[in-house]
C-alpha cells in the first residue's frame, strides 16, 4: 500500500496499457482518475477498478470522458475542474496514443500526420503542463514512448510506415529530459520509458497487419493496383479472426467494392491477398519475438509493474531525466548517424536547379541561405528560394535581396506543390530541395508556453518539414503516394537543416535539451523515411538532415553543410547507410 493517499491521473486508460497501469495504482491503494475519448471503456474499466480497490483504503476512481489528449480545452477544462475541487496530482502517466497512419511516408495523409503528432506530443506537452496546475512539490511526470524510435550509441532505430508516430515518440523521449531541467525548481520529477513490444490488441489487430496490408500495397498483388489494396485494406483487416479469416465477410467487402468486376473472382483475389496479410503479419511478431531472449512480448501487467516501480520515492531521485530501456530486443541496424559526411568531387551544377524554403529565424539563418544559394550558383546551378511569411522581415529582405525568392506559406501543401512547378518551368530540372528550419527561438522554458506559442515550434520543426519533404517527393514521382511502383529507381535530394545547437561558452543543460526536443523528432523521422525510400521503395531518392552545431558550443561552418549537399546529390549518398549528419561534431 505504499501509494496509498496519493492521486494518479493516467491518460488514454480506458483499455490497454492505460487501464493496467490504473489497475496497479488502485491495487497499492492509491485513487485514479482515468480518461479517454469513449465513455463506454471508460465505464467499464471503472467498474473493474472500483471492484479491486483494497479493504481500509479511501481509495477513489474517477472518470473523464470525451477527454482527447490533443484537444486543448478538453484538458483545460479537466485540470480546472480538478484544481477547483482541490485535487492534488501526485503522479501524471502520459500513455495515450494511436497507431497513426501504417503507410509509406509519401502516401501519409497530412492530417493523419498532425493528428497523430498531436495526440502523442502535443497530448504529452499540454497534459504535463496543465498538470501543473495541480501538482505540488514532490510531483512525478512518468511518459511512455517506445523503443523503435530511441538512439543507441551510433545507431537511429527506423520504424518504417510509422514517420508521423517515431517522429512524435522521438520528441517524447527529449521532451521528458528538457521537463526535467525545467521542473527541477518546482520540484517535480520527469522521466521516460521504452517498453518493448507489448502484449495489445492494437499491436496484433492494428499495427502488424497494417504493416503487412502495406508491403501488399508498395508492389500491388495479383490484379489488384495498389490504389485497389489500399481501397479494401480496412475492410479486410476486419475479416481477420483469432482462428482464420472470416470468408463471408470477404465476400460483402467484394460485393460493396466490386464496382463492376466480377465478384465472385474479387472474392477470391480478396482472400488471396488477406491470407497473404495475415501471413506476413504473423512472420512479422515471429521475427520480433525472436530478436529477444525468451522470445516473449512484454504483458501489460509488466509494464504498469515498471511504471509505478518508476514512481517509487528513491527511484524517482536516481532516474530524473532518464529515459529508461524497458525494452529487451536486440534490434540491430545500420548507424544512420555520422558527423562530417564523406569528401566527393565538387558536381557541377549546370542546367540544375536548387530550391530552398527557409523558415528562418535570425539574421545568421539568412546568411546561411546566402552561403548555400551562392555555393549553388557558382557551380552552375540555378536557385529559387521561397521563404516563410512568418519569417523576421529583415531575414526575408536580407535574402531576396540576392536571389530570386518568394514569400510563401511553406506549411500549405498545395502552395508548396505549386512553386515547386513553378521553379521547373523557369528554371528547369529541381536537383535538390533545401530546407531551412531556422534555429529555435529565445524561449526561456517551454513549460511556460501557452498552446499557440507551442504549436508554432512544432509547426516550424515537425510538420512543415515533413510537408515540405512529402511534397518534394511527389514533385520527383508524381502520382508515386498512391502508386509507391513508380519510386523504383528514381532519383532526387531533399536536406533539411536545423535546427542549430546553442552558440556560446555558457549555454545551459536547459538550452540544450529545448532543442534536442526537436532533433529528437528528425532524426527517428529522418531515418524511418529513408528505410521506405531504400529498402521498401527501391528509388535513389534520399532525404538527409543535417544539424549545424557542437556541445561544445562552436560557431557552425556553412561550408561543411554545402559539402554535406555535394554529397548528397553524389552517386555515393544513395548507398549511405548514415542519413543525419552532425557536421560541426568531431565525436
Amino acid at each position: 500500500m505504499k501509494f496509498q493517499n496519493k492521486v494518479a491521473l493516467v491518460t488514454g486508460s480506458g483499455t490497454g496499457i492505460g487501464k493496467a497501469i490504473a489497475t496497479k495504482f488502485i491495487e497499492e491503494g492509491a485513487s485514479v482518475i482515468i480518461l479517454g475519448r469513449r465513455k463506454e471503456p471508460l465505464e467499464e474499466a471503472s467498474k473493474e477498478l472500483e471492484a479491486k480497490i483494497p479493504q481500509g483504503t479511501n481509495s477513489t476512481v474517477r472518470i473523464f470522458a470525451g477527454v482527447d489528449v490533443a484537444d486543448e480545452s478538453a484538458m483545460n477544462n479537466m485540470f480546472d475542474t480538478l484544481k477547483n475541487d482541490n485535487v492534488t496530482v501526485d503522479y501524471i502517466i502520459n500513455n495515450a496514443g494511436v497507431s497513426g497512419p501504417v503507410t509509406c511516408f509519401a502516401n501519409s495523409p497530412v492530417d493523419e500526420f498532425k493528428s497523430t503528432i498531436g495526440i502523442h506530443l502535443t497530448g504529452t506537452f499540454w497534459g504535463s503542463v496543465q498538470a501543473l496546475k495541480v501538482m505540488k512539490e514532490g510531483g512525478k511526470i512518468i511518459t511512455i514512448s517506445t523503443f523503435f524510435t530511441e538512439e543507441r550509441p551510433l545507431e537511429q532505430r527506423p520504424y518504417r510506415f510509422r514517420s508521423p508516430y517515431t517522429a512524435s515518440q522521438g520528441a517524447k523521449n527529449r521532451l521528458a529530459e528538457c521537463m526535467s531541467w525545467e521542473l527541477t525548481e518546482k520540484g517535480i520529477v520527469s522521466i521516460a520509458t521504452n517498453p518493448g513490444p507489448v502484449h495489445s490488441d492494437r499491436i496484433y489487430k492494428t499495427v502488424y497487419p497494417k504493416a503487412a496490408a502495406e508491403f501488399m500495397r508498395v508492389s500491388g498483388f495479383e490484379d489488384l493496383t495498389p490504389v485497389q489494396v489500399e481501397e479494401a485494406r480496412d475492410d479486410l483487416l476486419e475479416c481477420i479472426l483469432a482462428d482464420g479469416i472470416d470468408k463471408e465477410g470477404i465476400a460483402k467487402v467484394a460485393e460493396k467494392l466490386a464496382n463492376g468486376r466480377d465478384v465472385a473472382k474479387l472474392t477470391e483475389t480478396y482472400t488471396n491477398l488477406l491470407t497473404k496479410i495475415k501471413t506476413i503479419a504473423e512472420k512479422v511478431q515471429n521475427n520480433t519475438s525472436h530478436m529477444i531472449a525468451n522470445q516473449e512480448f512484454l504483458a501489460q501487467s509488466q509494464v504498469s509493474e515498471m511504471v509505478l516501480n518508476l514512481c517509487d520515492e528513491q527511484i524517482v531521485q536516481i532516474l530524473n531525466g532518464k529515459v529508461i530501456p524497458g525494452d529487451r530486443v536486440f534490434y540491430p541496424v545500420k548507424p544512420h548517424i555520422g558527423t562530417t559526411t564523406p569528401g566527393v568531387h565538387q558536381p557541377d551544377f549546370t542546367g540544375k536547379a536548387v530550391v530552398f524554403t527557409v523558415d528562418g529565424t535570425d539574421k545568421a539563418d539568412a546568411e546561411r541561405v546566402e552561403f548555400l544559394a551562392q555555393h549553388v550558383e557558382k557551380n552552375g546551378g540555378k536557385v529559387a528560394c521561397f521563404i516563410s511569411k512568418t519569417t523576421p522581415n529583415d531575414v526575408q529582405e536580407s535574402i531576396s535581396s540576392k536571389f530570386h525568392s518568394h514569400a510563401v506559406d511553406i506549411s500549405n501543401p498545395e502552395e508548396v506543390q505549386r512553386w515547386l512547378n513553378t521553379a521547373k518551368t523557369n528554371l528547369g530540372d529541381i536537383l535538390g530541395v533545401i530546407h531551412v528550419t531556422g534555429k529555435l527561438p529565445e524561449v526561456g522554458k517551454l513549460t511556460e508556453l501557452n498552446r499557440a506559442g507551442w504549436e508554432e515550434l512544432v509547426a516550424k520543426f515537425i510538420t512543415t518539414p515533413a510537408i515540405v519533404a512529402q511534397r518534394t517527393l511527389e514533385h520527383f514521382v508524381p502520382g508515386g503516394g498512391k502508386d509507391p511502383r513508380l519510386f523504383k529507381d528514381k532519383t532526387g535530394s531533399i536536406m533539411i537543416i536545423g535546427p542549430d545547437l546553442p552558440v556560446g561558452r555558457k549555454v545551459s543543460g536547459t538550452q540544450r535539451a529545448q532543442v534536442e526536443v526537436f532533433r529528437g523528432a528528425l532524426r527517428p523521422f529522418t531515418t524511418t523515411v529513408n528505410q521506405e525510400l531504400s529498402d521498401v521503395l527501391k528509388s535513389n531518392i534520399r532525404m538527409f538532415t543535417v544539424f549545424p552545431g557542437s556541445v561544445t558550443g562552436s560557431e557552425p561552418d556553412n561550408q561543411k553543410i554545402a559539402d554535406a549537399f555535394n554529397f548528397l546529390v553524389s552517386e555515393n549518398a544513395a548507398s549511405s547507410s548514415e542519413v543525419t549528419f552532425c557536421v560541426d561534431e568531431s565525436r
